[in-house]
C-alpha cells in the first residue's frame, strides 16, 4: 500500500494517489466524511478557515466500488487567503518551514505553510476512511491525552467517545480534563500564543506475528509514519523512557496461556516484539508542539533588511494541534498497519 500526496495549502486543491487498495471495496461516503469532520478545521478551537473537505474520487472507484487501480482522492481548497502570508518570503516565521524551504527552493509556495502544510493531512485521513472496511477487528481507538499540564485519565481512551461538547471539542474522553483543556486553551488564545499536545493512541485486534524484521516492523513503521504528521515532535511505545529505570525482570512480559494461543501477561506488555505484533494491544503517544504561527509579535530575522525585525502574525491559526491530530494518528496507523498486513498475508479479522 504507498500514499503520495500533492498539492499545498493555497493552491485550488489538495489530494493523494493511493496505491495497491485492493479492487471490490464498497466507499462508505458517509463514513469518510464523518472521519473528515473530525479533523477539518472551523471548530470552536481551531483555525477559522472553513472547508466543507468534501472528498472526490478521480480514479480508482467506479460506482462507489474500488478498481484496484490507482485511487485518486481530491479536496478542495475553498476558503484560503493569501493576502494573511504577504509578509513571505522576506520575514520567514519562527518555528516554521518559511527559511528552511526557502533557502532550499527560493521558489516555492510558502503561503499557509506550503507542502507542509498540514492541510495535506486532510488527504490522510480520507485515504484512512476508505481503508477502514478493511481492518477488520482491529481496533484503533486515539485521544488528546495531554494539553500543556493537563493529563487525562489514561484509562478513559477505552470510553464511549465525546461524552459532552467539551470533550468533543478537545477529542477527549475524560470530562474532568477535557473542561480544565478547554480553559487552558482559550487561555492561551487570550495571550496571544498558542500550547503544546500530546495524542495517545491504542491498537488492538492484531494477529501474533504481524510485521516485518527491522527497519519496516511495527513500531519503527509507526514511528516514521507517526512523526511525518506536521508538528509531530516524539512518538513513545509502550512503557517509553521508563524503561530506563527499569531492571530487564521488571521490563520483561512472560508468556502465558497455551502452545495454540500464547498471550503475554503483565501491566503493559509490550504490542511488538522484533517488528511482530505480539497480540498485546500497541500503545503510541506522540507529542505535538504548540503551533509556530501565533498573534503575539516575535522579533526574527528580516532576510530583506538583513535586520532582527518584529513579526505579528495574522489569520487563522490553530492555538493547539492535538484535537484536530487524533483523526490524523488513526488514519496513518491504518495505512501502515493495512500496509504491513497486505505484505504478510495477514488478513486482518
Amino acid at each position: 500500500l504507498r500514499l503520495t500526496l500533492y498539492g499545498t495549502s493555497h493552491v485550488p486543491h489538495v489530494g493523494s494517489i493511493l496505491s495497491g487498495c485492493p479492487s471490490g471495496l464498497v466507499v462508505d461516503q458517509q463514513a469518510s466524511q464523518n472521519a473528515m469532520n473530525q479533523r477539518k478545521p472551523g471548530g470552536k478551537y481551531s483555525s477559522k478557515r472553513s472547508e466543507s473537505d468534501q472528498v472526490t474520487f478521480l480514479s480508482g472507484v467506479e460506482n462507489g466500488i474500488t478498481t484496484g487501480e490507482d485511487i485518486d482522492l481530491r479536496i478542495l481548497n475553498q476558503d484560503v487567503r493569501s493576502n494573511d502570508y504577504s509578509f513571505l518570503p522576506d520575514h520567514p516565521r519562527p518555528g516554521h518551514q518559511d527559511m528552511v524551504m526557502h533557502k532550499r527552493d527560493s521558489s516555492a509556495d510558502l503561503r499557509g505553510g506550503g507542502a507542509s502544510s498540514a492541510r495535506l493531512t486532510a488527504p490522510i485521513v480520507a485515504a484512512g476512511a476508505l481503508i477502514s472496511p478493511l481492518i477488520g477487528m482491529v481496533k484503533f481507538p486515539a485521544q488528546v491525552g495531554a494539553i500543556g499540564q493537563i493529563q487525562a485519565d489514561e484509562s478513559s481512551i477505552e470510553l464511549e467517545r465525546w461524552a459532552d461538547e467539551n470533550c468533543l471539542q478537545m477529542r477527549c474522553n475524560d470530562p474532568i480534563a477535557a473542561a480544565k483543556m478547554v480553559e487552558l486553551v482559550e487561555q492561551s488564545r487570550k495571550d496571544l500564543d498558542s500550547i503544546g499536545s500530546r495524542v495517545d493512541l491504542v491498537i488492538t485486534g492484531l494477529a501474533l506475528g504481524l510485521g516485518e524484521p527491522w527497519f519496516d516492523g511495527i513500531e519503527p513503521a509507526l514511528a516514521r509514519a507517526l512523526m511525518s504528521i506536521p508538528a509531530a515532535r516524539a512518538v513513545e511505545f509502550g512503557r517509553g523512557f521508563q524503561v530506563v529505570q527499569m531492571t530487564g525482570s521488571e521490563h520483561n512480559d512472560m508468556w502465558q496461556g497455551s502452545p495454540d494461543a500464547p498471550e503475554l501477561t503483565g501491566e503493559k506488555p509490550d504490542g511488538a516484539l522484533a517488528g511482530l505484533s505480539t497480540g498485546a494491544p500497541i500503545r503510541a503517544s506522540i507529542a505535538f508542539k504548540p503551533p509556530s504561527s501565533i498573534a503575539k509579535v516575535q522579533n526574527t530575522l528580516n532576510l530583506k533588511s538583513g535586520e532582527i525585525e518584529p513579526l505579528q502574525v495574522k489569520g487563522r491559526h490553530d492555538p493547539v494541534i492535538g484535537p484536530r491530530a487524533v483523526a490524523v494518528v488513526e488514519a496513518i496507523s491504518k495505512l501502515v498497519i493495512l500496509d504491513l498486513a497486505l505484505r504478510g498475508g495477514f488478513v486482518l479479522e
